[in-house]
């Protein structure tokens, strides 16, 4: 700010009766009506919700001031989500939206009967937290990664979540692989090991039999070694397996360039966990099924996990997954978060990936969807990477009439800014 220009001479800015004082200079320097007390005096006047329907249901938060700007996040999807937002709302309005630490905190106590310590509640208030900072971000003219407290790097690693038509077939699983990097620009890769070998016989025994992991096995050979150096490859069981199986297969695919091996036994046994994990030398990761840095701590400080992938729409929001990487930094685990969302959440990880040491990753679900970056009039993959934008707070903005033509049946259009 050039407070000379603005003001005729220093005496000025002192004079109650000059044309600016430093209050009207500093408010009209945050584009905030000076009148209203500076760009503090800001409240919180309506929270909306509109559902998108992606390959997954994408609830869209947005909150509006007497300021005229307006945040918008992203909520993890789940039924009630959009419920639990409304019911929120009452607690936030008339409240100052800057302050989000402290309505995070009022909205985890106000919530509390409704379980706030984990599951849907927990996902509805980070779409709201999420918004948040975006609104924050514009008030204040910083990007989000600033108000997390500046940037380690200055574009995030993506990993595309890639899918066959026979997920089954390892070659077919290699030839994607080896599309995915060379036509879409990727180094960074994960399959789905879940998936049927025709040698099962009774799947909710959770026990793989010998022909089960040699076909798990295969599938991350063929693809290991058709991309070799040119990609790190993870692969996700989504919680399906016995300890013994999950063992059995964590020691079969060890001599492979394995990234991560992720939640291969149910998640709700940290102890279970915690044995798969030390058992193997394959890297294993977890974290999406846990709720705040309350139930991501247990994975870390037990060493129970070698990489920890919080879902931030999920987990409870931008703050609360840094405090979630603070905590990992502390015993050296590296960040690849979970990430089903539309560009809104994605682009919140990539804002928590550059703020702090540890990211490894950011997860894309999406590049099957051919107009997932239709909803923002920004760019936010490129080459495999996020580039983390300068703009304020998230530093996207939507596409109404994208959204508009994409909502799920019965929904309603957010009111225009």
């Amino acid at each position: 700010m050039n407070l000379p220009h603005m003001a005729k001479d220093y005496r000025q800015l002192h004079d109650p009766n000059a044309e600016y004082t430093m209050r009207e200079l500093s408010a009209e320097t945050m584009g905030v009506d000076a009148k209203r007390g500076g760009g503090r005096d800001v409240e919180i006047t309506d929270v909306q919700t509109t559902m998108v329907d992606g390959n997954f249901p994408w609830t869209l938060v947005r909150i509006y001031t007497d300021a005229g700007v307006v945040g918008t996040g992203e909520a993890y999807w789940g039924a009630g989500v959009p419920e639990l937002v409304d019911r929120m709302a009452p607690f936030i309005i008339g409240e100052n939206p800057l302050d989000i630490d402290r309505l995070y905190e009022h909205l985890i106590q106000k919530m509390s009967g409704e379980g706030s310590v984990e599951g849907v509640t927990v996902t509805a208030i980070a779409g709201i937290e999420v918004a948040l900072h975006d609104l924050a971000g514009k008030i204040t003219e910083l990007p989000a990664y600033q108000l997390l407290g500046g940037k380690y790097r200055d574009e995030v690693r993506v990993y595309c979540d890639c899918h066959t038509e026979d997920e089954a077939d390892p070659e077919a699983c290699a030839d994607e692989a080896e599309r995915v990097v060379d036509e879409l620009g990727y180094d960074a890769l994960k399959f789905d090991l879940d998936v049927p070998s025709g040698h099962e016989k009774d799947r909710a025994n959770r026990h793989l039999r010998p022909g089960e992991i040699r076909h798990k096995a295969e599938i991350v050979e063929k693809v290991t070694e058709r991309v070799k150096d040119k990609a790190d490859v993870a692969f996700d069981c989504h919680w399906t397996f016995s300890p013994n199986s999950a063992k059995r297969l964590a020691a079969e695919i060890e001599e492979y360039d394995v990234w991560w091996l992720e939640d291969p036994v149910p998640p709700e046994n940290l102890d279970v966990q915690e044995e798969v994990t030390k058992s193997t030398l394959t890297p294993i990761t977890v974290g999406e099924n846990r709720y705040r840095v309350t139930e991501e701590r247990r994975l870390i400080e037990n060493q129970a996990v070698d990489i920890v992938a919080p879902d931030l729409p999920k987990v409870g929001g931008m703050r609360e997954t840094q405090k979630i990487a603070d905590v990992a930094n502390q015993y050296y685990i590296p960040v690849a978060m979970h990430n089903v969302s539309s560009p809104i959440g994605t682009m919140a990880s990539a804002h928590v990936g550059a703020a702090i040491p540890n990211a490894l990753a950011v997860e894309y679900h999406s590049y099957e969807l051919g107009w997932w970056s239709d909803l923002v009039e920004e760019d936010v993959i490129d080459g495999g990477s996020i580039a983390v934008p300068e703009k304020p707070g998230l530093g996207l903005t939507l596409d109404l009439d994208a959204v508009e033509d994409h909502m799920v049946d019965g929904e309603t259009l957010f009111d225009e800014a």
